[in-house]
């Protein structure tokens, strides 16, 4: 791709630009609780019934948050205690950004407006954003578009925001289930998959492929 390339790059936030540690604060609040054989497949569980959550009508983040934990309670049999998942909620605008997030991202700033796209809720958003070292054009949120992603209500927000097509973005992001399916599905031709080793690469829904996000200077011309 040249320098000219897109309009906009937009990114996924959580586990893409900042390191997304629900699962270790999620274990950090059941592991007195939990026997050490089940814990994993809580965590496992958590992580899925997240995703469940979000997929109907929007809820507060704070909601998905709690709903999530308490079915990988019961279905693990683990001690559901109704202030943990507060603790879970209130450590998200703590997390910082991945090591090799700051320096690449500034670099895109000076050349491409940046545009986030978050399931996160906006009490969180924009302090997470201010840790990632980089000017952004704008941050949305799913409580902005009133529906979490992978929902395509969320991207069609971020656009109408925008005011432009999808086929002139650049998308980014470490979760082919949340972002990429859906941004390929929208018709983003320059989908950008940051493999952070959490989910397995689904290549049907991403042009290009990097482990860090120095890989993306390149991929614009930088």
């Amino acid at each position: 791709m040249s320098r000219s390339g897109p309009r906009f790059i937009t990114f996924d936030m959580y586990g893409t630009l900042t390191d997304f540690a629900i699962g270790a604060a999620a274990r950090d609040v059941v592991e007195d609780v939990a026997p050490p054989e089940k814990l994993d497949a809580f965590l496992h569980r958590f992580g899925c019934y997240q995703l469940d959550e979000v997929m109907g009508d929007w809820r507060p983040y704070d909601e998905v948050v709690s709903r999530a934990f308490a079915r990988a309670c019961r279905s693990t049999g683990i001690e559901f205690r109704p202030g943990d998942p507060a603790k879970i909620y209130a450590a998200v605008p703590e997390w910082g950004p991945h090591p090799d997030v700051p320096g690449p991202l500034a670099k895109l700033a000076e050349h491409f407006p940046l545009v986030i796209l978050s399931n996160a809720a906006d009490e969180h958003a924009h302090r997470n954003a201010a840790k990632l070292g980089a000017p952004f054009h704008a941050v949305y949120t799913a409580e902005m578009a009133q529906a979490y992603k992978p929902r395509l209500r969320a991207f069609e927000y971020m656009y109408e925001q925008l005011g432009c097509l999808p086929e002139e973005t650049m998308h980014v992001s470490s979760s082919p289930r949340y972002d990429l399916q859906s941004a390929t599905d929208l018709g983003v031709r320059e989908t950008v998959y940051l493999n952070r080793g959490t989910e397995p690469s689904a290549p049907f829904c991403h042009a290009h492929e990097f482990t860090s996000l120095a890989g993306v200077l390149g991929l614009v011309g930088i």
